[in-house]
């Protein structure tokens, strides 16, 4: 098991050996426009996700919130600060990452099985073991007697949880998440944010996870970083200090400390949403 200090956030329990620590330390993203200006679209962005923690963040449109995860899975490279996973800078693709995307990412010419199997292949894994490892996922995922459809044969929140049994198979030590369950209609959002709950529950990696929706954010993580309107940086981190496991998060959403830390959050992210609105509205005119 990963060594605990006695300053490990609360909430946190013991994490697999391989879950990671992310460092981000003032990162700040740069790009050139069409026009050849400079566009800054994050600018010294610092936090900490401990290993297996599950870190939301939440911020207006266009403040950077898939930026800085691209740093972290070293799709992209920054323009100045750096991100170091397990205490080790990153400087290429990053190792253990799974990544989780609001619009489907499955092979629409493969079936839910061998989608699914695709992580363990690329791994080395024989296509024996990789069948039977994502016959037991789908199962996990609730899509056993399913294996051999094709993703246009499903409905939106089944191709939600082949895409999860994908991002989960290879046991990742880190899991990024951007808006993955946005496009879902509330019902359906709300039993694959339980889901995700359980699943993480089991292998605990160290999760960011990107949502607009606040209720989300505050039901799912342990904290809730604010990123400020662009370009975005770090306004506020806040602990959400709900017990674990929390089961039913539609139970979760009536609790009165849900309801005051959602509040405390409302009010330091409408300020951002109302800039951003502003900046927006500005430009358009």
């Amino acid at each position: 098991m990963a060594d605990i200090s006695p300053g490990r956030p609360p909430g946190i329990a013991d994490s697999p050996a391989d879950a990671a620590r992310i460092d981000i330390v003032g990162l700040t993203k740069r790009y050139l426009t069409p026009k050849g200006e400079t566009f800054t679209a994050i600018h010294d962005v610092s936090m900490t996700v401990e290993a297996g923690q599950f870190c939301a963040i939440v911020g207006p449109t266009g403040c950077g919130k898939s930026t800085t995860l691209a740093q972290v899975s070293g799709l992209e490279r920054p323009s100045g600060g750096s991100v170091s996973v397990g205490g080790k800078l990153v400087e290429g693709i990053t190792k253990g990452v799974s990544y989780m995307f609001q619009a489907d990412a499955l092979f629409p010419w493969k079936t839910v099985l061998d989608n699914v199997m695709v992580g363990p292949i690329l791994m080395g894994t024989s296509p024996r073991e990789a069948t039977a490892l994502a016959r037991d996922w789908l199962r996990r995922v609730g899509l056993a007697g399913f294996e051999d459809r094709y993703p246009h044969q499903l409905s939106g929140g089944m191709r939600k949880r082949v895409a999860m049994a994908a991002a989960l198979i290879n046991n990742p030590r880190i899991l990024l998440m951007d808006e993955p369950f946005g496009a879902l209609d509330v019902q359906t959002k709300a039993i694959m944010q339980t889901e995700l709950l359980q699943l993480w529950e089991e292998l605990r990696p160290s999760v960011l996870f990107i949502t607009h929706d606040l209720d989300e954010a505050v039901a799912l993580a342990d904290k809730v970083v604010i990123m400020t309107s662009s370009p975005g940086s770090v306004k506020n981190v806040f602990d959400i200090n709900l017990p674990r496991p929390r089961g039913d998060v539609q139970e979760i959403r009536h609790e009165e400390r849900f309801l005051e830390l959602q509040g405390q959050i409302w009010q330091s992210l409408k300020e951002e949403v109302t800039r951003a609105y502003a900046q927006t509205a500005g430009a358009a005119a």
